[in-house]
């Protein structure tokens, strides 16, 4: 069975940033830089065209990281993706089971603790939990904080990312309030060089994640 690699950075994918060097190139700088997750998030594509990209997003992340796709079940299987990513308000968890059986990774994204329980209960395998940090991908989303990854922390067990306004400044105090990892957009996509964003993300990951192992290991 398939598994986040943690902790993990993931690229959520917004074309519409990607104004000098094409979606797939950026995609793959970023995965020289570290990027263990890519999440194709083109809500605006029909379902042809969403295909024809996440099957050249499968070519590029082929043995370098998992691709998951936004809410289609039917694409990710279809491109030979590793999972699926659901909103709050997609298909219930259980419903692609049956579509996907177990082979596919189920994430949901949640704005809360209740939805971070019911996301769990409902079999999903990963959460990604926001918004964390004030964003201008989503500027009247009302940012929680660090906060709400504590609190999701004590009442789930699955692993869960961080996302909105992440940034490889405030990454790592997402890992120490409990996060799996996370997951960014504008802090890789449009940047003047991606594979070098990516690695400041990646190695604040790793450092924090460390940090917090190490912190464990001594309560322990």
């Amino acid at each position: 069975m398939l598994a986040l690699p943690l902790p993990c950075l993931a690229l959520v994918t917004q074309r519409q940033l990607c104004t000098q060097v094409p979606l797939e190139q950026q995609a793959e700088q970023a995965l020289d830089g570290g990027v263990d997750l890519v999440q194709l998030r083109e809500k605006d594509l029909p379902a042809g065209e969403l295909l024809k990209l996440a099957e050249r997003l499968r070519q590029i992340t082929r043995g370098r990281a998992l691709l998951v796709v936004n809410d289609r079940a039917d694409v990710a299987l279809a491109c030979g993706a590793d999972g699926v990513q659901l909103g709050e308000e997609s298909m219930p968890v259980g419903a692609v089971r049956k579509v996907a059986g177990r082979g596919l990774l189920v994430g949901r994204s949640v704005h809360s603790v209740a939805g971070a329980v019911q996301a769990e209960r409902e079999g999903a395998d990963f959460l990604v939990v926001g918004t964390i940090f004030p964003t201008s991908t989503h500027p009247d989303a009302a940012a929680s904080g660090p906060g709400l990854l504590e609190e999701v922390g004590r009442q789930v067990r699955v692993p869960y990312l961080a996302i909105g306004g992440v940034t490889a400044d405030n990454a790592a105090s997402c890992i120490a309030a409990g996060a799996s990892g996370v997951a960014v957009i504008t802090a890789i996509l449009g940047m003047p060089d991606p594979a070098a964003s990516a690695r400041a993300l990646s190695e604040s990951l790793q450092q924090a994640w460390a940090r917090r192992s190490a912190a464990r290991a001594g309560a322990g």
